[in-house]
């Protein structure tokens, strides 16, 4: 069943993308990566007799893969054809899944968004404001310790 799953995850790739990588995971599973467009898809067999998962995801900033997005299972019999159609239709509900959730904004580029610089004045409440409350904490704990020792003088 690797052999199979490594052969088929090749033609696979070779179908998808130009620019891939092909490497096998800590669970025994095939992965492709697409670099250039951020996308990885993953092959597994499920234990099913003859069955294998293909999940899809995106590419973090720095390489990482964030967690799938969409997932199917399908017979590894099926062609490469047919399971290339499923990644596909897998890779367009991972593009749509980050669209809708705005995960897919990329900070490159002149174009990118920048955030309003923080007022001196909201740094300066922070830290009045936490004065306050360690002054007020101080002040309640002097309170309770005059009324316990009020009530061990009796």
């Amino acid at each position: 069943m690797r052999a199979q799953l490594s052969d088929t995850t090749h033609q696979l790739a070779a179908i998808l993308w130009q620019k891939h990588t092909v490497y096998r995971d800590r669970t025994g599973g095939m992965v492709i990566r697409a670099d250039h467009i951020h996308r990885w898809i993953s092959l597994a067999s499920t234990g099913t007799r003859g069955e294998v998962l293909i999940r899809a995801g995106r590419l973090l900033d720095g390489g990482t893969t964030a967690p799938a997005r969409a997932e199917t299972v399908m017979p590894l019999s099926s062609g490469t054809g047919e399971l290339a159609a499923a990644c596909r239709r897998l890779l367009a509900d991972t593009a749509t899944a980050a669209e809708s959730t705005g995960a897919e904004t990329r900070r490159s580029g002149p174009a990118r968004q920048r955030r309003p610089a923080k007022k001196e004045g909201a740094k300066k409440r922070g830290v009045s404001s936490r004065l306050v409350v360690a002054v007020l904490a101080g002040a309640a704990t002097l309170v309770a310790l005059a009324a316990y020792g009020a009530m061990a003088g009796n």
